[in-house]
């Protein structure tokens, strides 16, 4: 498995790593990743979607401790519409073990699926894993 760094930021990581297809790895390194930081995060991950044709993004979460539903909001409403209309397909969630952490992002999501019937993140896999290695399996 061959890893580039496409950025580091304070808060996380944008790697591609080039396995049985490219695929654009997410890697949460601090406890908290303020909503700024997180939308200019998913922006770089955004454009390496659009020139790379990643159809796959992995999005490691093990190191949050605090959950935050506006930027879940965002991630979904805003980032994985316009992914999407790009070809991105399926997107692999690692979470932290934190049993309150999961079921916070359980509870997000049903409010969010609720809120959203229409949003095209419904067509789009989304499923979790908890290795990077299960991950990049899926």
């Amino acid at each position: 498995m061959i890893q580039k760094v496409v950025t580091e930021l304070r808060h996380a990581s944008v790697s591609i790593i080039q396995a049985e297809e490219p695929t654009l790895l997410v890697t949460a390194t601090a406890e908290y990743i303020p909503i700024e930081q997180f939308r200019e995060i998913f922006t770089v991950a955004g454009q390496q979607v659009v020139t790379e044709g990643i159809r796959k993004v992995i999005f490691d979460k093990r190191q949050l401790t605090v959950f935050h539903q506006p930027s879940m909001l965002w991630y979904f409403v805003y980032w994985k519409e316009s992914m999407f209309n790009h070809g991105l397909k399926r997107h692999v969630k690692i979470l932290p073990t934190d049993l309150a952490f999961r079921e916070s992002v359980k509870i997000g999501r049903s409010k969010i699926d609720h809120d959203f019937p229409q949003g095209k993140f419904h067509d789009m896999e989304i499923v979790y894993a908890e290795s990077l290695e299960e991950a990049l399996a899926l």
